[in-house]
């Protein structure tokens, strides 16, 4: 079975960085490569939604809330997945998740709290 991991959330204050990482076992050594992993964030109260997403070709998605600001990358090698945040925002705060599509389900790590505040 397929496990995500996240790690490297924190507290900041805005303008602040931090990067997050997901690491993932489970998936066969020839397949990592093509996979795809997405970020995730929920903030208290709110619906989760889509921060970033990152292909096997390494073509990239983001947020326009986020763009700019957030750079997601990959580490085949590794098996790691990075999101790499930048000046960041208040309303950045969120529990953030790293995501893969899978099959019956879809997988999802325990996710990663974020906390800008001054």
């Amino acid at each position: 079975q397929v496990q995500l991991v996240e790690s490297g959330g924190g507290s900041v204050q805005p303008g602040g960085s931090l990067r997050l990482s997901c690491t993932a076992s489970g998936i066969p050594s020839d397949y990592f490569p093509l996979y795809q992993f997405g970020w995730f964030r929920q903030a208290p109260g709110k619906e989760r939604e889509g921060v970033s997403c990152i292909r096997g070709d390494e073509s990239i998605v983001y947020s326009d809330s986020v763009k700019g600001r957030f750079t997601i990358s990959r580490d085949n090698a590794k098996n790691t997945v990075y999101l790499q945040m930048t000046s960041l925002k208040l309303e950045d705060t969120a529990v953030y998740y790293c995501y893969a599509p899978g099959w019956p389900f879809d997988y999802w790590g325990q996710g990663t709290r974020v906390t800008v505040s001054s």
